[in-house]
């Protein structure tokens, strides 16, 4: 008897045997994530939440590093028809000498461009709120195409009088923006809209869901930012903002925003 030939045909029949558990358990793992994610979809449906195609493709993303930008006065000598004033060197205030007509409240285009061509950096700020109550329009800074949502440090706020003209802006801004951390795949944005469905947040409303980043470490200088889900659920009129970690899955930021007003 070759024990030898014997003891190879074991090793191979008991490898066979795992990588066909291992499968299985594979299978049926999929099939468990299909089936609670159908549930779950039901469950959605059933409670009035509406939401529109979600990506489905594994999205990868890193955290990022970034100081808050000290302004010097002579970073604005370009721009014109402007009376800038430093504040404590991280935020200045513009006061325009000709008010700025806003003639366009549905897309702000016109107020894109002169945010391009009459802001500094103005090419890495994007739209974000108007708020029709205190004559403010609000856009935060964006890097890689997303958000950085709700920073104080990263934002341009125009003030408006009552005949719909900017009149001045308040400018901050981050800076040496960087990545600290390998790329890591962040939850697919339906478990974002589980995590604030779990809490109460979304019934009879309708959601929809953009990548971006949130403030994890705020020191006096320097931020730490992570990757983070925002959910924007709108209901009978209102609009609210609301944070979810996109690595983590934890809630961390759900209250009226009255910045936000409904554009038809």
């Amino acid at each position: 008897m070759d024990w030898g030939k014997i003891k190879a045909i074991f090793i191979i029949a008991f490898l066979i045997l795992d990588i066909f558990l291992l499968t299985q358990l594979q299978v049926k793992r999929e099939q468990y994530e299909v089936t609670s994610d159908t549930t779950l979809e039901e469950k959605l449906k059933a409670d009035g939440i509406e939401y529109g195609e979600l990506p489905k493709e594994i999205v990868e993303d890193h955290y990022l590093s970034a100081n808050t930008m000290v302004f010097k006065k002579e970073m604005f000598k370009d721009l014109k028809d402007q009376h800038i004033q430093l504040d404590d060197g991280t935020m200045i205030h513009s006061q325009l000498k000709k008010p700025l007509l806003v003639e366009d409240f549905e897309e702000f285009s016109d107020l894109d461009k002169f945010v391009k061509e009459n802001v500094l950096n103005g090419e890495q700020y994007a739209f974000w709120s108007y708020d029709e109550d205190d004559y403010v329009i609000t856009y935060y800074q964006q890097v890689e195409d997303k958000f950085i949502f709700m920073n104080q440090s990263a934002q341009l706020t125009f003030h408006l009088n009552i005949d719909g003209e900017i009149t001045s802006y308040d400018q901050t801004m981050l800076d040496n923006i960087e990545t600290i951390s390998d790329k890591e795949e962040v939850l697919a944005p339906i478990r974002a809209i589980e995590a604030l469905y779990h809490r109460g947040a979304l019934s009879n409303s309708k959601v929809e869901v953009d990548l971006g980043y949130y403030t994890l470490v705020n020191m006096e200088a320097t931020q730490v930012l992570t990757p983070t889900w925002h959910v924007l659920v709108e209901k009978d009129g209102e609009q609210m903002d609301m944070l979810v970690n996109a690595y983590e899955g934890t809630v961390i930021q759900g209250k009226p925003d009255k910045e936000k007003t409904i554009l038809e």
